[in-house]
């Protein structure tokens, strides 16, 4: 009997060391979706051919079993040399900061392509079209296993914008791709609009002075709480119109103590530990109106489907509630139509315990809320 042996054919695949240090990266936003909220709702602080939607800040992480070049490009059509499209009647734009590699803090260059010298650097950048971002030591890039950012989106939007006649929903792409790692994520940006009926505005534009504090003005190991702080809001409409009022932290979860959607960040210090908090106090008696002697707070939960009996409590306007204004204590009917409303706010502030800060630097506070009206 014959024997045939079989032939076995052996295939061998190579891998470079780059293959192997991009097989298993992991790209990562903290969030995939960025809503700019209502543009009639946002406060704007002076009337300008671009008006600012808001900020929005979100994270990005890139790891990778192996070192590996960190680079990162973002893909979307641009709008001028530091902004991306947002529609035709709109931009938005991307700084990045706060980049920390393998643990350690590190600059960023901007380039034009994978393995191109960067032409400008710094701790912080703005994103430009057709640009990527690569960590740097020493004017030098760097390649490594884990690279963290943080990045504010920021909107704009035409005057024009704010004229329509319907409800409007703007909607965006762009891609972050980390080119070496073989990885990309889609951030989506989202913005609408509805016709507008009323106008308010913050005194100073909205800004509120802490004024420069020292050591000896906190407390070690306890919060310290600021003197109260007054803010003036005024609201006009077009017509008597149902409206509630909330606030959007735009330093969202940099307030310290228990999570509460009444109080909001102060930002992070440079070891990025948590600052502080800060709370917006509406008091019905510092509140008056066109029509009414007398108004009372009522609020709703329920994105305004039902109403908190009317009362002349102090209240802080939250993120996740509607605070609006009756002229009838003990209703809970809701808001009543109001043309013209003045109101004097106090902002109540709270620093951290300063053995919890970085004493080593200047400790900034960097609160940013973005206050809406909210039509019923």
């Amino acid at each position: 009997m014959g024997l045939n042996p079989a032939l076995y054919l052996l295939s061998f695949a190579l891998l470079s060391p780059h293959a192997w240090a991009t097989q298993d990266c992991q790209l990562s936003l903290s969030q995939a979706q960025v809503d700019f909220g209502l543009m009639n709702r946002s406060i704007s602080l002076a009337p300008t051919p671009d008006r600012l939607l808001g900020e929005r800040r979100i994270s990005l992480t890139l790891n990778c079993p192996q070192p590996t070049d960190m680079s990162l490009f973002y893909r979307a059509q641009g709008a001028g040399s530091e902004r991306f499209r947002f529609t035709e009647r709109g931009s938005y734009g991307l700084r990045v900061r706060d980049a920390v590699l393998d643990g350690q803090a590190v600059e960023l260059g901007a380039i034009s392509g994978s393995g191109q010298a960067p032409s400008t650097s710094g701790a912080e950048l703005q994103w430009q079209p057709d640009h990527g971002v690569v960590p740097m030591r020493g004017g030098v890039a760097i390649s490594g296993r884990n690279l963290s950012l943080q990045i504010d989106a920021s909107a704009w939007a035409t005057e024009a914008a704010t004229r329509v006649r319907d409800a409007v929903i703007w909607d965006a792409t762009g891609l972050f791709d980390a080119l070496a790692a073989g990885r990309s994520r889609e951030l989506r940006l989202q913005a609408r609009f509805a016709p507008m009926a009323c106008t308010p505005t913050l005194s100073n534009g909205g800004h509120v002075e802490l004024g420069k504090l020292s050591v000896s003005d906190l407390n070690i190991d306890k919060d310290t709480p600021l003197a109260p702080r007054p803010l003036s809001l005024t609201v006009n409409c077009d017509a008597p119109a149902l409206f509630a009022v909330r606030m959007q932290d735009n330093r969202q979860g940099s307030a310290t103590g228990i999570a509460d959607e009444r109080t909001y960040g102060l930002g992070l210090d440079s070891r990025q530990q948590k600052i502080g908090r800060y709370r917006l106090l509406f008091d019905p008696a510092h509140i008056t109106t066109d029509s009414f002697a007398q108004v009372f707070q009522t609020d709703s939960t329920t994105g305004g489907m039902s109403w908190s009996i009317a009362n002349a409590r102090i209240a802080a306007i939250g993120a996740t509630r509607f605070l609006g204004f009756s002229a009838t204590s003990g209703t809970s009917s809701g808001p009543s139509a109001i043309q013209t409303l003045n109101a004097t706010l106090s902002l109540e502030a709270v620093i951290a315990p300063l053995g919890s800060l970085d004493l080593g630097n200047e400790v900034r506070l960097d609160g940013s809320g973005t206050l809406e009206i909210i039509y019923l």
